[in-house]
């Protein structure tokens, strides 16, 4: 962490405008924006600072913009969405403790759920069936225990951990964006959900669209929040597996679902075993290794809604190389049996998934 202290958290006043203004800056990240603020003793100054030509070795590569502060401040308040600061004693403690804080959270939903206890669980997008199944049990008995399950939002794991801990609990979605751009955007109605049960944390400002370098910041910060972090499916090159390297680097736990050794999916959970990651097969792995957590127990609810894939090509990303059975294929497509058994059988002929005794579906070695 930076020897550079914060002065005492802003108001409502003009230092928190400055603040905000601050921390948009463009060329003022999270490091040169506590340099500033222990150079000059507050925002204001460090403005002043920064249009006379620099302080503390930083300049600025475009001026602030103390007007564009003020109007994303009043449509947050619009919005009903918060703002959390650097320093304030409501400001996530583990987060607290990156070198690079983001100066300024904004939040929609409870902003006390940032501070209690979190588990991450993350993953393949394209993931499979068992996998969201996975994911929303662990979630859930997490939820149940009394955790915070945090996660990205994105489809596949993500979506399904946001699901489970629905069920009984709360949620965190970090979003990549700004808090008015869901994505993706067939999980506005999820992202909604999370910020009237949970909340949902965005770093960067409204309007802000999901662009390929916000997906680490994002992925930093989920890291960031929790004490672990827990991997359901990932390839060897993944956002997820920077998301655990990232957990590990912060001296949080990482843990790993292990998966066929056939299927790309599971490679990076496996990589995370091989390397010490424990091995997970249920929330209580995780209950165990992490001390003073009550144990989960409670009984599970009926599975919540999932996206419909809506064609062959997004049904046979739901089957790996671990068995599902068609009626869960049939629950989660919220297609007809008719179909998805039509479905399937195009799936065999092309070599792609093989049907197997117990009506089980299982992806081939071609496919």
């Amino acid at each position: 962490m930076t020897d550079a202290p914060l002065p005492p958290p802003p108001g409502d006043g003009e230092e928190a405008l400055a603040r905000l203004a601050l921390s948009r800056t463009e060329g003022i990240g999270p490091v040169a924006f506590r340099r500033l603020l222990a150079q000059e003793g507050s925002a204001v100054a460090a403005l002043r600072a920064l249009r006379q030509g620099g302080s503390a070795g930083v300049r600025a590569q475009a001026a602030p913009d103390l007007a564009a502060a003020e109007r994303e401040w009043r449509a947050l308040d619009r919005l009903g969405a918060c703002l959390l600061w650097l320093g304030d004693p409501a400001f996530p403690p583990l987060l607290a403790q990156l070198p690079d804080a983001p100066p300024v959270l904004s939040v929609l939903g409870d902003p006390a759920l940032l501070a209690a206890p979190q588990v991450a669980i993350v993953g393949a997008r394209a993931a499979s069936a068992a996998g969201r199944r996975l994911a929303e049990d662990i979630a859930e008995d997490l939820a149940v225990a009394g955790l915070v399950v945090t996660s990205g939002l994105a489809r596949g794991i993500d979506t399904a951990a946001h699901q489970g801990a629905l069920r009984l609990g709360r949620t965190l979605a970090v979003v990549p964006g700004g808090l008015d751009q869901p994505y993706p955007p067939e999980n506005a109605g999820l992202q909604a959900r999370i910020a009237e049960r949970g909340a949902v944390v965005a770093e960067l400002p409204l309007g802000t669209g999901p662009l390929p370098r916000n997906f680490h910041r994002r992925n930093r910060l989920i890291a960031g929040l929790s004490l672990a972090v827990v991997v359901i499916e990932a390839a060897l090159r993944s956002g997820t597996l920077i998301t655990a390297r990232e957990a590990a680097d912060l001296g949080r736990e990482v843990f790993a679902v292990p998966g066929h050794p056939l299927d790309a999916r599971s490679a990076g959970g496996n990589a995370l075993i091989k390397d010490g990651a424990p091995l997970v097969e249920s929330a209580a792995d995780i209950l165990d290794a992490l001390p003073g957590l009550a144990p989960a127990g409670a009984p599970r609810a009926a599975a919540g809604p999932a996206p419909s894939p809506g064609d062959a090509g997004q049904l046979l990303e739901l089957i790996g190389q671990t068995p599902v059975t068609v009626d869960e294929l049939v629950e989660r497509c919220h297609l007809p049996l008719p179909e998805i058994q039509a479905m399937l059988a195009d799936l065999e002929l092309d070599g792609l998934v093989a049907l197997l005794p117990g009506q089980r579906v299982v992806r081939s070695g071609s496919g």
